[in-house]
C-alpha cells in the first residue's frame, strides 16, 4: 500500500490517524472532540486535509476495499460543518417600521 511519507517530527503514527478518522466518521464528532488517546485533534485535521488534497486518503481507502478489510463508500463524506447565526436583515427580512416613536414629535 503506497502511504504518503511522514513529514517533519511524526507524533500520531498512520495507524493511529487511520483510527482517529474512522472514530470522527463513525461518531459524526467534531475534529476537537476526538478523545485524547488520538493525540492532538489539530494533528488529525492537518494530515486529513493533506491526505485528502493529495490523493493519499482515496488510495488508502481503495486498498483497504480491495483487501475487504474496510467497506464505506466515499463518494458522500463530510466530517465537519460550521453553522453560523445570521440576524433575519441577512436573510432579506422586512424591517418593523409600523411601531418606531422616534418617528413621531409629541408636541405639548
Amino acid at each position: 500500500m503506497d502511504v504518503a511519507i511522514p513529514r517533519g517530527n511524526v507524533r500520531v503514527d498512520n495507524l493511529t490517524f487511520l483510527n482517529a478518522l474512522l472514530y470522527a466518521i463513525e461518531n459524526g464528532c467534531k475534529w476537537r472532540a476526538l478523545p485524547k488517546e488520538f493525540g492532538k485533534w489539530s494533528t488529525i485535521y492537518k494530515r486529513f486535509r493533506r491526505w485528502s488534497e493529495t490523493g493519499v486518503l482515496e488510495r488508502v481507502f481503495d486498498q483497504l476495499k480491495e483487501e475487504f478489510l474496510l467497506e464505506i463508500d466515499l463518494s458522500v463524506l463530510s466530517l465537519d460543518s460550521t453553522s453560523i447565526k445570521a440576524s433575519p436583515d441577512a436573510t432579506g427580512a422586512l424591517k418593523k417600521t409600523a411601531n418606531k416613536r422616534s418617528d413621531e414629535v409629541e408636541e405639548v
